[in-house]
């Protein structure tokens, strides 16, 4: 199996801002170690390495592990879109964090050319965004119809202010077939007692060939554990479909 989403970082380095003491439970360092310990005794044995910090260095030095261990198989980074774009072997995405900007920050044509560039080098564009970002994420979709796009964490919906928005957006979204979506983040925003059905339902909407498991690991940890996580989105996925979502989707989207 293949853990989609999970991090690395060092605290006050490599640009490292967050976790701040505020995450008590993930305020220290978490490297590929710690990974293994956690993932190995649950079958899972690759993995893709997201990025978690706003900064160039920050992926130089994810680029820098994924060369020295094997289980990581890519690499998802950070970079301005407005300049020339990172390359090396290892680099399967990129993921601007649009989660803290405000609605319309997609919208920014400045973006186009990297994105187009993004496009024509086979990256992925990682949607690390917020419900009020999806009608933008559609309208760049339309403009860049050959940009692969995965939407981190379902676009993390809010079920304390209601999922309404969130569901019809996200259903225009999967009429793309360019665009998938991740099963991870989801322990750390979906209320428990939605969660089974928040799966099925995302499975329903994407169907088995575009919907893909990853952990958050170790932002996890502020809310279940990884063995927890992996059984519970496991249970919820027909059986015939859970290699595909827990390996081949990963594979062939990030061409690992």
């Amino acid at each position: 199996m293949i853990d989609a989403h999970q991090h690395f970082w060092r605290l006050g380095e490599h640009d490292c801002s967050w976790p701040t003491e505020a995450e008590a439970a993930i305020h220290c360092d978490f490297l590929p170690a710690d990974w293994e310990a956690v993932a190995l005794p649950c079958g899972v044995t690759g993995s893709v390495l997201v990025q978690s910090q706003e900064s160039a260095r920050d992926t130089l030095w994810l680029l820098e592990l994924a060369g020295r261990h094997d289980f990581i198989l890519g690499v998802v980074g950070w970079a301005d879109l407005t300049l020339p774009l990172p390359r090396s072997p290892w680099l399967k995405g990129l993921r601007p964090m649009v989660q803290g900007y405000p609605a319309g920050f997609l919208d920014n044509p400045a973006l186009d050319p990297g994105l187009a560039a993004m496009a024509e080098q086979g990256l992925v564009f990682d949607a690390l965004v917020r419900p009020r970002h999806l009608p933008e994420l559609e309208r760049l979709a339309l403009r860049h119809p050959t940009l692969s796009i995965v939407v981190d964490h379902a676009a993390k919906p809010d079920f304390a202010n209601g999922i309404s928005d969130w569901q019809l957006d996200l259903d225009n979204l999967a009429g793309f077939p360019n665009i998938s979506c991740k099963l991870s983040g989801l322990v750390t925003e979906i209320p428990a007692r939605h969660m089974d059905w928040a799966i099925a339902w995302l499975f329903d909407l994407f169907g088995p060939d575009r919907l893909i498991w990853g952990s958050d690991w170790p932002v996890l940890n502020l809310a279940g554990s990884y063995a927890g996580w992996l059984a519970q989105a496991k249970a919820a996925i027909p059986s015939q479909s859970r290699a595909a979502v827990f390996n081949d989707n990963a594979r062939r989207i990030y061409k690992l």
